[in-house]
Parts: C-alpha cells; sequence; structure tokens
C-alpha cells in the first residue's frame, strides 16, 4: 500500500477542487468556483484562463493546511481537467486568447475536413471526429488568433506549478488529434489545416513526471513532483476502480456512460464508443449515453416511489425513458425518441419501467461489448448519483446478470491524486491503487430475473424494428 500523500487536482467547468489521498484513504478536500463559461448562438463557449490558477492556488492552499505536516508531507501533484478545453498561448506560454470550452463548435468546418484527411488513421483508432473536437478549434485558432502555440488546462496549472512549460498527456490531447495508437500528432491532418508543428505541445504518457515545484507553491512543498494526469472521465474511471483489464464501471448521473480497460485497443465499427490509452499501454473504451437519471430527476418523491415500485416488483410496460431527440451510445442515431409499450396503470409502475429501461439501457452497451469481443469481469463497478438508489442498482444486477459493486469514491480529484502517486510508486497505477477502499455488493434478485428478460428482449425488438440497432447487436442481446 502506498503511504505517501499525493493531491489530485480537478479543473472542472464550473469549478475546482483538490483532494489530498494517502493510502486510498481522502485525507482533505477543498472547493472553489469558477466563472461560468459565456456562450453564444454561433456557437461559441469560452472561459477565461486567468481564472483558472487563482483557484487552483486557493484550493491547494485549503488541503494542504488541512493536513498534520501543513504540506510537507505531499510527494506528488496532478491535474485532470475537461476534455477538449484549449487555450492559445504566446512565446512565453501566457494566454492570448480565452479558453475555448469542450463545447465550442467554431472548429466544426475544421474538423469535418480532418475526418476526410485522417480517415485512415481514424480507421485504424477506430473512432471519428466529433463537430466539437478539439482539433478543429486548433486549427481554428492558428487561422483566427495571434497564438503561436496551443495548451490544455492542466498544462497551463502544471506550468504555474514547475515554472517552466510541460507537455500534455496524451488522455487530454485525445481529443486535439493525438493518435495515442501510433504515439504521435496526425501530422497530415494538421498540415492539411495549414497548423505549423509548433503550435503542438509534446506529449507523454499519464503519470509521467513533468517537473517538480522549485520553490514551495500554495502549500506544496519544494521537490514535490508535478505528474501528467488524465482527462475528468478517465480520472473519475480510476477512481471507480476501473483500473486493470476486465474491469468496466457504469456511471449512472444525469446520463450514463460506461468506461472500462482492455488489453488491446478495440475500434468500434459502429463508432459509438471511442478509447482513451491506459498509462501503462493498455487501453479504455467508453461511450456516454444520452439517456440516465434525467429521466427520473424531475419528481419530489422519488424515495417515496422507489420504495412503492420495490414493492410493486417488475413492470408490466417497457419504457426508452430519453428526454431529448437522439441518441449515441451504445447506439446510434439522431432520430431516435423516447417511448412507453403499454399503459402503465399508475405513477408507480411508470416510474419503475423508466429504472428498469436505463438498466436496459445499459444490458445492451454490455451487450454491444460482446459482440466486440471485449471480456468484462464480474462485478460490474458502479458510480454516479443513480447508484445510490438500492433499488436502481437491484435492478441493473439484475437485468445485466452481474453482481454489482457500488464504488464509495469516484470523483475526479480522487482518480487525479491516484494517477499523481502513481508518478512516484514503485509498480506504479495498480500499486497506487492498492489500498483504494472496497465499496458494497449488490447482486441480481432472482425471482425478478425472468421478467427482466422479457422485458428485455421486447425493448430490444423495438429498438430494432424502429431501425436504431442492427440485426447483429439484436442478436447478441435476444441471446
Amino acid at each position: 500500500m502506498n503511504e505517501q500523500v499525493s493531491v489530485g487536482i480537478d479543473v472542472a467547468t464550473a469549478g475546482v477542487r483538490a483532494f489530498a489521498v494517502r493510502g486510498g484513504s481522502v485525507l482533505a478536500t477543498a472547493s472553489a468556483s469558477l466563472p461560468a463559461p459565456v456562450r453564444a448562438g454561433d456557437g461559441r463557449s469560452e472561459q477565461d484562463p486567468s481564472a483558472w490558477w487563482p483557484a487552483v492556488g486557493s484550493v491547494l492552499s485549503e488541503v494542504t493546511a488541512a493536513l498534520p505536516g501543513r504540506g510537507a508531507e505531499v510527494s506528488a501533484v496532478a491535474i485532470a481537467a475537461t476534455s477538449g478545453t484549449i487555450v492559445g498561448v504566446d512565446a512565453a506560454g501566457e494566454p492570448v486568447t480565452p479558453a475555448l470550452m469542450y463545447d465550442d463548435r467554431r472548429g466544426a468546418e475544421y474538423n469535418a475536413k480532418a475526418v476526410e484527411l485522417g480517415a485512415d488513421r481514424w480507421r485504424k483508432l477506430g473512432s471519428g471526429v466529433s463537430p466539437t473536437a478539439a482539433l478543429g478549434r486548433i486549427a481554428w485558432l492558428a487561422e483566427h488568433t495571434e497564438a503561436v502555440a496551443v495548451r490544455h488546462t492542466p498544462e497551463m496549472i502544471a506550468a504555474k506549478l514547475t515554472g517552466h512549460p510541460v507537455s500534455a498527456d496524451w488522455s487530454h490531447a485525445l481529443k486535439s488529434g493525438y493518435d495515442p495508437l501510433a504515439e504521435e500528432w496526425p501530422s497530415e491532418v494538421f498540415a492539411g489545416l495549414g497548423v505549423p508543428d509548433g503550435m503542438l505541445p509534446p506529449v507523454v504518457a499519464p503519470t509521467s513526471v513533468l517537473g517538480e515545484i522549485a520553490v514551495p507553491t500554495a502549500g506544496l512543498p519544494a521537490g514535490c513532483l508535478v505528474v501528467a494526469g488524465m482527462t475528468d472521465g478517465c480520472a473519475g474511471q480510476l477512481a471507480a476502480g476501473a483500473v486493470e483489464p476486465g474491469r468496466f464501471v457504469g456511471i449512472l448521473g444525469t446520463t450514463y456512460v460506461l468506461k472500462g480497460v482492455t488489453e488491446s485497443l478495440v475500434p468500434d465499427p459502429t463508432g459509438v464508443m471511442y478509447s482513451h490509452r491506459h498509462p501503462d499501454g493498455w487501453w479504455l473504451p467508453g461511450g456516454a449515453s444520452n439517456t440516465g437519471g434525467e429521466s427520473v430527476s424531475d419528481s419530489p418523491r422519488l424515495a417515496e416511489l422507489d420504495a412503492a415500485a420495490a414493492a410493486r416488483g417488475p413492470a408490466q410496460v417497457v419504457t426508452f425513458p430519453l428526454r431529448r431527440k437522439g441518441e449515441r451510445f451504445p447506439f446510434a442515431h439522431g432520430d431516435a425518441a423516447g417511448f412507453v409499450l403499454g399503459t402503465p396503470a399508475d405513477e408507480v409502475e411508470l416510474h419503475r419501467a423508466r429504472l428498469e429501461g436505463v438498466a436496459f439501457l445499459e444490458r445492451l452497451a454490455l451487450d454491444h461489448l460482446r459482440r466486440l469481443g471485449v471480456p468484462v469481469r464480474e462485478p460490474l463497478l458502479a458510480a454516479g448519483g443513480g447508484s445510490k438508489s438500492p433499488l436502481w442498482t437491484r435492478i441493473r444486477a439484475t437485468v445485466s446478470g452481474l453482481g454489482l459493486r457500488v464504488a464509495p469514491q469516484a470523483e475526479t480529484g480522487y482518480g487525479a491524486a491516484l494517477l499523481a502517486a502513481a508518478g512516484c510508486t514503485p509498480g506504479g497505477l495498480s500499486a497506487a491503487c492498492a489500498g483504494m477502499p472496497v465499496g458494497s455488493l449488490v447482486e441480481p434478485a432472482p425471482g425478478e430475473a425472468a421478467a427482466m428478460v422479457v422485458s428485455y428482449q421486447r425493448f430490444c425488438r423495438e429498438l430494432r424494428d424502429r431501425g436504431w440497432i442492427d440485426d447483429e447487436l439484436f442478436t447478441v442481446a435476444a441471446g
């Protein structure tokens, strides 16, 4: 078990949070807000990058002050941030543009061209280039601003800590176009878009040491290592315990996300799943749905409905509780819409059917992995706000046929602290994660399994009949 103290910093859209961790246990946390992004009707989404460091410095000072040694015992720090946020900088590394956020769309035209320029590369990776990919925004900055280089959020913070420019990690660089399979920037794509090579930072593996703190800074001691982190989603996955091949976590928040670890890259011909690269060279496939916790979040009587639905048992109706048009995982269809098959007897049955509908989507995601030949080890890890519902977790276990282990800690900052520890721990990430707490295990309900199978098959048949899933996925799911 690693007994060193490490600090993880989570730079999210709305704020910054820091975790101090030793041996898997959280010693202290602190948080600070950030100004909301400024969004415009033309697709712009910007934030002031000069707000990042004061907020980071504040939480570091607070979290280290809460430690017995007032921060002197901290050996390493790492940063995780929102995937896809970039900023244009001058030769000294200072911002000359606003931060272009993850959802900024001004690079869409360049991304469409990048799809063609790197078609063979994207095919090998089994991924595409979305309209909001940071790759296109880099090309936009090259053409429309005086920026001489581009940096992701973690590089800006790490440069403040070390006092010098640092490399990007291949996780934060992924949506900027970095090829983690060839371990290089796609030079043919950027050349075709008119982006000079010098605009792009060097890239290293997460957990690589980027430098060290030369003078005490915000409570961190001189000599403290600054370690390359990963994106917020990847850090959260590690925090939940999905660290080694075969481990997957179903994160049920506003939407449902499935992320895990495979030994080799598994290209997805359907394009609904893409892979980050693990610090140890493995791969982190995953996908995010448009369906999830928001399907039941509008009722003020959730606890009451859960209790009644638990007593009622499986619903007789089947729902696909999609609140807005379009689905992206585990199938992609722009015209997909929510539906209810049958007439619910009352509010309780509709509530139960919605919980089951999200569980069916999770099972379909697992079946999509199975058709790609991806092994999933039991138990399936569970995280997110929806996993706090004992009923919903039991339904998910019953539908999937897998035990679900509810992760006691799945915070991005906690995952970043594990990455920091891995940078100075013999044995790397696995050793750094050895002391993580183990959550409770929820087993399937045998008495409800048969009814869930019937409803799941009905769910999948409806998706196929509407043309939203193909025959291959339906065959795997129905089998």
